[in-house]
């Protein structure tokens, strides 16, 4: 299992609507291949700024199949314009101490 986390910034102007689309594009990735859970979070400090943390069962998982397949067009038709390019996105794994 990994962790995904994607940064968002808004277009000028826009964060609303980015917000709202993010929280519908949450429920497309919900239903994607290996999505163990996914959550959208809000910057307290910049109303501008958003990200995502998504737990994947593998990193081919988002992308090979989920990027590669028609659920990634229906997340990106409800942010597309919405958000300053490009979309920092990494993907993390758990250290056991």
């Amino acid at each position: 299992m990994l962790l995904e986390i994607a940064e968002f910034t808004a277009q000028p102007g826009k964060a609303e609507k980015l917000r709202a689309g993010l929280a519908r594009g949450l429920a497309v990735i919900r239903r994607a291949q290996g999505c163990r859970s996914a959550q959208v979070r809000a910057c307290v400090e910049d109303a501008n700024r958003f990200i995502f943390t998504i737990e994947w069962e593998t990193l081919e998982d988002h992308t090979v199949v989920f990027r590669g397949g028609p659920l990634f067009a229906e997340y990106r038709s409800h942010i597309t314009g919405l958000f300053v390019e490009p979309v920092v996105a990494r993907h993390y794994e758990l250290i056991d101490a």
